[in-house]
């Protein structure tokens, strides 16, 4: 499916594009984690996958983090990764949260370090400026807009699927715009 096209680019940079770009963006959870994959080749950009890993809160926090390594370093090599997306953390009412969040995130540090993957973290409010034009913007009014770029998607996708969408989304927009 093609969400957007970058006409100009430099000569130099004319190679990394033509073997393509894929860029996994990820919203970690430690009971849900959201995914999206989208590859750019040839000046078009598709949606490979996305979806949702769900992890269960009954087993013990060591057994979902090395799930959650398992599931995305499978994705990773699957898909022929280049990048990694990440929405920065912040921190709500719970601070035990919090630094699971930070245990999910050292996994994705790990990953991109082992599989040399471009790294890039957005905060949430220029995630939601990048695809809304506001950075104030509510969930649904990102959900919408991921809708609207990808038109055949489940319109009832959790939040963490549409949440990890926009950091992908963002991730791709902001990688076309500093490579142009």
């Amino acid at each position: 499916m093609r969400i957007w096209t970058a006409t100009i680019r430099k000569k130099d940079e004319a190679q990394e594009e033509d073997r393509g770009v894929v860029l996994l963006g990820i919203d970690p959870g430690c009971r849900f984690a959201g995914f999206g994959i989208l590859k750019k080749e040839g000046g078009k950009t598709f949606l490979v996958e996305h979806g949702l890993l769900k992890l269960n809160p009954s087993e013990h926090l060591a057994k979902r983090i090395h799930q959650f390594h398992d599931f995305f370093q499978e994705k990773i090599i699957k898909h022929q990764v280049t990048h990694l997306a990440l929405e920065t953390p912040f921190l709500g009412k719970n601070a035990q949260n919090f630094l699971k969040l930070g245990y999910l995130r050292g996994i994705l540090y790990l990953l991109a370090s082992r599989h040399n993957l471009i790294l890039q973290e957005f905060a949430p409010r220029q995630v939601k400026l990048s695809l809304t034009g506001f950075g104030g913007a509510e969930k649904d009014q990102v959900a919408r807009v991921i809708s609207h770029l990808f038109p055949g998607i489940n319109p009832t996708l959790k939040d963490d699927v549409t949440d990890a969408l926009a950091v992908t989304v963002c991730g791709l927009w902001s990688f076309q715009t500093t490579s142009l």
